[in-house]
């Protein structure tokens, strides 16, 4: 009995169009799948491609030319609306920069995604104040982002990623922004959530967080290198 992998993306290209005249290929082919349950890393130098690919990868960003499935569902030509719902339901974002709302406290910005997928103020602000725990931040639930450190702030954007209990977690350098020690305690508990089922893909330079994935996927030039690929 096989199981469908939780990506697959088959002859994937993306072209990006500088001019009229101009089009610069950042991925020309890419075939691979992300099996569920599986930790991967995609690692490569600047401008490989590596942001591109996690994008698709999260419905972010739609391919040129090939397909991609995420959970079972073909989202290449998704409408808009579609694809919005899919990710709300599906895929959790963990990005290099926090990107929380100003106007809104830590417990309220991990609580609003739980809110507009349909759970109530009180039921949503008790999973946000689980979060904010599981991340070391519980103390400083009622702080605003500019009342918190960049590390804590970076903490807090992981709660909110969790928020919806997403099947793939996707980090763009999750950890890029934190010191020594709050990066240790976002990556254990990304292995945590690992241990448990949790899908994870991220992107990262550090090869020792590269190293600690179950796969690796190093990118050169829009193409999977070291044997890496599905």
């Amino acid at each position: 009995m096989t199981t469908e992998p939780l990506v697959r993306m088959e002859h994937v290209r993306r072209d990006l169009t500088l001019s009229r005249e101009l089009t610069q290929t950042i991925i020309p082919d890419m075939t691979l799948e992300i099996g569920r349950g599986e930790m991967v890393a995609i690692t490569g130098p600047s401008g490989s491609g590596k942001s591109t690919l996690l994008y698709m990868m999260g419905a972010l960003d739609r391919p040129t030319s090939g397909q991609i499935f995420i959970n079972g569902e073909e989202t290449s030509r998704m409408r808009e609306d579609r694809l919005t719902a899919l990710r709300n339901r599906t895929i959790g974002f963990i990005y290099q920069f926090h990107f929380l709302l100003p106007e809104f406290n830590a417990l309220e910005n991990v609580a609003m995604p739980i809110m507009v997928a349909g759970t109530g103020r009180r039921e949503a602000e008790r999973r946000a104040l689980e979060l904010l725990q599981q991340v070391g931040m519980e103390e400083k639930a009622r702080n605003r982002p500019n009342q918190l450190s960049g590390g804590q702030q970076q903490r807090v954007a992981v709660a909110r990623a969790l928020a919806n209990r997403p099947a793939l977690l996707l980090g763009d350098e999750p950890t890029g922004s934190l010191d020594t020690a709050s990066s240790e305690q976002v990556f254990e508990l990304m292995e945590t959530l690992h241990a448990a089922g949790q899908t994870i893909v991220y992107v990262t330079h550090d090869a020792a967080l590269a190293a600690r994935a179950t796969r690796r996927l190093h990118i050169v030039d829009g193409r999977i290198e070291d044997g890496a690929g599905a």
